[in-house]
């Protein structure tokens, strides 16, 4: 119990809390046109012009519920116990029990700390309430069920939240190993072929003096090469934790964007993927061709297994000077979220890839039937982007 309790003390808030959004104005505006309503038109409330009054001033904390959960609550309900103990009765209105929404935000966006206070206030607000008279056992123990409830869903969906954040983060993270893979094949590459061409420079030297310089200027443009790729790619991998262990074994050589084509097929049972490819695709750097093979493949899976009634799947390659850009679209039933809007990381894992390399990937559902994943990356890295 002493250790949930200091955990419970040390959780800290919830970062980014959502601000004032036009549904808190919507919600103040209808709490306000109830409670007047109520008050208006109730004949059995013996104060109802002290129970709308409250019920009307105490509204706007609904507005600071997230950014301020802890006033919010400290505010509200030591106000209601004031003006109970001064009208002899507690608040009548039923349009009152929109005050559960603050215990709420309270749990859901506030620090261990201010969930500790904020509970010491509400539960000192019924104690009071009971003391007095105010509350029977039966009101008391109801209640007291009620904030519970509240409390305890606001506790399940902020670590719902918490989990999903770090799931969020894991899949990121496992598209970095990826890109780390990606990166150590790349340099390899690269480095093979100075390695070949230095030593076939060293051989040719006392013989051919210029064939050895030959060799120099093409090693010095694969390494100019293979520093702008790493440099790429390292720049991206930077913003989070280390890739984790690489795999020696798993060093099999990169697919490029000539490798697409192959995820062409109609014989295998499901819909039929036709790959187009247009422009020059041999210059490519390999880094740029390694990602996109991965998306399109990522997509045409995400198309197989999720979009339903599809016959037809179509993966199109487009290089021009600028960028290279991808566009896999399906023709399945879009009247059911696919997992990749609502919960899956797929997605998650192309925007993450995409963006490393300086591009953007989109997907969503079109305006008539199926699925489309669009994807941008530049052909080469920004020149001001390209050193770190």
């Amino acid at each position: 119990m002493r250790a949930l309790l200091r955990s419970l003390w040390a959780e800290p808030r919830v970062a980014d809390p959502p601000t004032r959004v036009w549904r808190d104005w919507v919600l103040l505006g209808a709490v306000w046109v109830a409670a007047t309503l109520e008050g208006l038109l109730r004949t059995d409330l013996m104060s109802p012009a002290y129970s709308t009054i409250v019920a009307l001033v105490l509204a706007p904390t609904l507005c600071w519920r997230r950014t301020r959960p802890l006033l919010m609550v400290a505010v509200a309900f030591p106000v209601t116990a004031v003006t109970a103990l001064l009208a002899g009765h507690e608040p009548e209105l039923v349009t009152g029990v929109y005050l559960l929404i603050l215990p709420y935000a309270l749990y859901r966006w506030g620090s261990g700390r201010q969930i500790v206070a904020g509970t010491a206030i509400i539960l000192a607000k019924m104690g009071l309430s009971a003391a007095v008279g105010h509350l029977d056992l039966a009101d008391l123990v109801g209640g007291t069920v009620v904030v519970s409830a509240a409390m305890a869903v606001a506790t399940a969906l902020r670590y719902r939240a918490t989990l999903w954040a770090r799931e969020l983060d894991q899949a990121k993270l496992a598209e970095r190993e990826r890109l780390a893979r990606d990166l150590h094949d790349t340099v390899a590459h690269h480095v093979s072929a100075m390695a070949i061409r230095a030593q076939a420079g060293i051989a040719v030297a006392p013989t051919r003096p210029a064939a050895a310089l030959d060799a120099l200027a093409v090693i010095e443009a694969e390494a100019t090469r293979a520093l702008a790729e790493m440099r790429l790619m390292v720049r991206g991998l930077r913003h989070g934790e280390p890739a984790g262990h690489l795999d020696p074994a798993d060093l099999t050589p990169n697919p490029g964007i000539g490798d697409v084509a192959r995820l062409a097929s109609r014989a295998q049972p499901g819909p039929v993927v036709d790959v187009t490819l247009h422009g020059d695709i041999d210059d490519i750097p390999s880094t740029v061709a390694t990602a996109v093979y991965r998306l399109a493949q990522e997509s045409v899976t995400n198309a197989r297994r999720h979009a339903r009634h599809a016959t037809r799947i179509e993966v199109r390659v487009d290089v021009d000077a600028d960028a290279v850009r991808l566009r896999v679209s399906d023709d399945g039933d879009t009247g059911t979220a696919r997992p990749a809007a609502t919960g899956g990381f797929g997605i998650v894992g192309m925007t993450e890839r995409a963006a490393l390399l300086g591009g953007t990937c989109d997907a969503g559902p079109r305006p008539d039937r199926g699925w489309t994943v669009a994807v941008a990356l530049p052909r080469q890295a920004p020149a001001g982007r390209a050193g770190t």
